[in-house]
């Protein structure tokens, strides 16, 4: 009872996500676009197994690299650059550990011989290394604060040399004494 609630539950979430996608797709005009949503693919439960592993090792190493540019980005004290690192890398953590615990349970799935769950696990193992795929992605864009900005600027300057060689500072200073003008109806 538990798998064909949890096979509706994934089917009605892959329905919505294919209309919202065709819907949104009509909005922009972009027509016959799909939403990233592939045909599954019919693997044995022990390929589906060694694909989750291959996942998995592509996330680690996804997870070392966005470590490095975290390292260098402290190294180089770039608290923009940090911060978004390190927000990146938590993410790729969580996705990871989710992995690590859907291939346990795609494991035990294909111990029972569960075909169902399994593959189910398996798509959302595929998601979560997508997800992984795309925040790796995200963390190479991450802009640091010397990246945010234009170079130095550098300023140059000519002197006409068609300018008069007096100093017009050095000119006599003109006193003009203007007085008021006369009352022109003063009543006194």
């Amino acid at each position: 009872m538990r798998r064909q609630k949890l096979l509706g539950t994934s089917a009605a979430v892959l329905f919505a996500l294919l209309v919202s996608g065709g819907i949104a797709g009509a909005q922009n005009g972009e027509a016959g676009v799909g939403v990233g949503v592939s045909k599954p693919v019919n693997l044995s439960a022990q390929d589906q197994l060694a694909q989750s592993d291959s996942f998995l090792a592509k996330m680690d190493s996804a997870r070392q690299a966005v470590r490095r540019q975290l390292e260098t980005a402290r190294a180089a004290r770039d608290v923009v650059k940090t911060l978004c690192l390190n927000d990146k890398l938590n993410q790729i953590d969580v996705a990871i550990r989710s992995a690590r615990e859907r291939r346990q349970a795609l494991e035990a799935a294909a111990q029972r011989r569960d075909a169902d769950l399994a593959s189910h696990e398996f798509t959302i193992l595929t998601v979560l290394r997508q997800r992984s795929e795309q925040l790796t992605s995200e963390a190479n864009q991450c802009i640091g604060s010397e990246n945010g900005f234009f170079p130095a600027s550098e300023v140059t300057s000519t002197i006409d040399p068609n300018l008069p060689q007096e100093d017009p500072s050095q000119f006599p200073n003109n006193n003009v004494i203007v007085e008021p003008p006369a009352c022109s109806s003063c009543f006194k």
